[in-house]
């Protein structure tokens, strides 16, 4: 989960990270300036016993801290230093703290400036003092109220506290993108791995296409010089093919996918093109008469092509068109038909397949996207099976279980999945053929993984 949701855990943390440096770098700074005072205590015996005594002192002692928050003793601390507020806004910033189990009691004054929270701070215990003697007057206990450590001016800000903010804001930020990158995953429902893949189409994995950006532009790919990833990806394809079914392997073969942007015509153009490169002679048709790509990248003509030859306004022959690659042979699109579903439906769709089937080693039929259209359900029906396309991310389960579905209809024969766009970590790892039984009766191989 982290090497794919990676970006959805770090954007909250580099966003509550970055706003709790922005609530630290605007929150007014604060200093913090303590006094601590000695309340009297009993004289012994006092009140009867010690346990008395001890609880005397205590309610005694909380009185006191009471009357020290009181506002009397904050307005003559206001009039002292002459501050422009009232008695609320400055207990605000005041805090009387009594230490458990002492006589001990400490005023903690918070404010702007370091001098004005110092003096704050030891004017209210002046002023406590002063109105203890007037409410004790005399040598009664409760007037010996001593102030044993005046306030300092603090040097440093107490408020705010930019290490812990800034970490509380990482750790807000870490707990809301691991939460993110746990919902995204859940309702992720697209594939993502060979047992998935495999478990919806009910074949193996014959390969995983790795993405390359420099297919967008150049589809076709030089077998007889490149060793990318890519290319090798291909040959893996082409092994696995050839060992399907050595006594009747598949020759006449449909290339879709689910969905449309799977890379349905590139898998089909380089199945062509590593096909031819192993001496084979190799047609490749544009069986996607509504998008035609295949001749937009091989740079061939469109007049004349299947649409024409199904029609009967040209023969196969004529519409057949060769290619730079040595045993490539390429049949376009050709006009764009009013009518292709029936086109490709017709038995003359039939006769040409078989006529292909007699003049070329291998028939690659790049179609439509099975989920858009019923073209290629038709066409696969009348085929020796089909490769279907899943784009690693980006295929959901239930569309691929859809177009699984469309083709068990029409009784098409599924000879294995590929994985395209897959990352590189993720194009490693190939499968290779183990021996299964085809409903035809003859051997056929189904691809495992290799190491």
């Amino acid at each position: 989960m982290l090497r794919t949701r990676w970006i959805a855990i770090c954007v909250p943390i580099l966003l509550c990270g970055m706003g709790a440096f922005a609530i630290t770098w605007l929150t007014t700074p604060l200093y913090l300036a303590s006094a601590t005072l000695l309340m009297p205590a009993s004289p012994e015996g006092a009140s009867g016993t010690a346990g008395q005594d001890n609880r005397f002192e205590a309610e005694r002692t909380a009185s006191y801290a009471q009357l020290l928050r009181g506002t009397t003793v904050a307005q003559r601390t206001i009039d002292r230093l002459h501050l422009s507020m009232s008695p609320d806004d400055l207990l605000t910033n005041v805090k009387v703290n009594v230490r458990p189990d002492t006589l001990l009691v400490d005023v903690e004054v918070l404010d702007p400036t370091p001098t004005q929270a110092r003096d704050i701070a030891n004017t209210l215990s002046d002023e406590f003092v002063a109105a203890i003697h007037l409410l004790e007057p005399g040598n009664s206990a409760g007037s010996n109220v001593t102030i044993i450590q005046s306030a300092s001016a603090p040097t440093h800000p107490v408020i705010p506290r930019i290490a812990e903010n800034i970490a509380t804001g990482l750790g807000v930020g870490l707990a809301l993108g691991l939460a993110l990158a746990l919902l995204r995953n859940a309702l992720d429902t697209a594939v993502k791995d060979r047992q998935t893949l495999e478990s919806i189409t009910g074949v193996g994995v014959f390969a995983s296409i790795p993405i390359d950006k420099r297919r967008r532009q150049a589809a076709a790919i030089s077998f007889e010089t490149e060793r990318s990833e890519s290319a090798e990806a291909y040959r893996k394809l082409r092994t696995n093919l050839q060992f399907l079914a050595i006594e009747n392997p598949p020759r006449v073969i449909t290339i879709t996918s689910a969905t449309p942007c799977e890379g349905k015509t590139t898998t089909a153009i380089n199945l062509a093109l590593v096909l031819a490169a192993a001496h084979y002679k190799v047609a490749l048709i544009e069986a996607d008469m509504r998008r035609p790509f295949v001749r937009r990248y091989l740079g061939l003509t469109g007049e004349a092509g299947l649409s024409t030859v199904l029609s009967g306004a040209t023969t196969l022959k004529e519409s057949l068109q060769t290619t730079r690659y040595p045993g490539l042979t390429v049949l376009t699109a050709g006009a764009v038909p009013p009518n292709p579903s029936e086109l490709l439906g017709s038995s003359r769709m039939n006769d040409l397949l078989s006529e292909l089937r007699v003049q070329f080693d291998y028939v690659v039929l790049d179609t439509p996207p099975l989920l858009a259209v019923t073209d290629p359900a038709i066409v696969a029906a009348n085929t020796d099976g089909v490769l279907i396309l899943t784009r690693f991310g980006h295929t959901k389960r239930d569309q691929l279980t859809h177009a699984i579905s469309s083709l068990h209809e029409v009784g098409a024969p599924i000879l294995g999945a590929i994985f395209t766009m897959t990352p590189p970590s993720s194009a490693t790892t190939y499968n290779y053929p183990r021996n299964r039984t085809r409903s035809t009766g003859s051997s056929q191989a189904t691809p495992q993984s290799s190491t």
